[in-house]
């Protein structure tokens, strides 16, 4: 039996489509405070490790990021003309429950290409504090050798809004501030087990490190 084909690496061309929807939506509909986009990499391939709380937090990455973004997002979103949406505007479907080799391909492919890889390092959404870290992260920037840009995303769980509860307020503020970047291995190119839990403990020090930055520069 032959293999089947890979899946084909989403395009540059459709994530910055979806930045600039997303700066349309995002601008228009609530007051993002961006601080510290300029730490991100002007070219070449680079993974955004974003806390989430909110639904609305990779939305907002999306729209404020210098950079069109490809993020994994759960195969559930994909349905209806919302998945033929989010494919067209490079985003990636994985599956959360098994090891979805189609996504990892594609997400290599995506940093191979120079691109920028979105990921919400706790797996799901949440308290958004970096607490629990998957390995996902450690694997993509180890293999990859892509630096992590930590995403600190702040406000959007402050309130609910009037008219739609599941949103915060509209032309509420959302602070997203960018960190430096950071490589997650050790320098040895190891890809080993231990190799990748040793990175997953050192990048979870520095998204702790960031968020409590992001914290106190933004007085949330």
């Amino acid at each position: 039996m032959t293999a089947p084909p890979a899946a084909p690496v989403p395009s540059e061309k459709g994530a910055e489509v979806g930045r600039r929807i997303g700066v349309g939506l995002m601008y228009g509909l609530w007051r993002p405070r961006v601080l510290g986009a300029w730490r991100v990499p002007a070219t070449g391939p680079v993974i955004y490790a974003v806390n989430h709380a909110h639904n609305i937090d990779g939305p907002m990455v999306m729209g404020v990021a210098p950079r069109p973004t490809h993020f994994l997002i759960k195969k559930e979103a994909f349905v209806g003309p919302l998945g033929r949406f989010l494919t067209g505007i490079g985003q990636l479907k994985v599956d959360r429950h098994s090891t979805d080799r189609a996504a990892i391909g594609q997400a290599l492919g995506v940093l191979a290409d120079g691109g920028v890889l979105g990921i919400f390092p706790e797996g799901t959404r949440g308290e958004g504090d970096f607490a629990s870290l998957r390995a996902g992260l450690a694997y993509f920037a180890v293999r990859s050798g892509a630096p992590i840009v930590p995403v600190a995303v702040l406000g959007s769980t402050d309130r609910p809004g009037r008219l739609i509860k599941a949103l915060p307020p509209l032309r509420s503020r959302v602070d997203v501030v960018f960190g430096d970047p950071f490589d997650a291995g050790d320098g040895s190119g190891r890809r080993t087990r231990k190799a990748l839990d040793e990175a997953t403990e050192r990048i979870q020090k520095q998204l702790t490190a960031h968020l409590e930055n992001a914290r106190r520069l933004t007085g949330r």
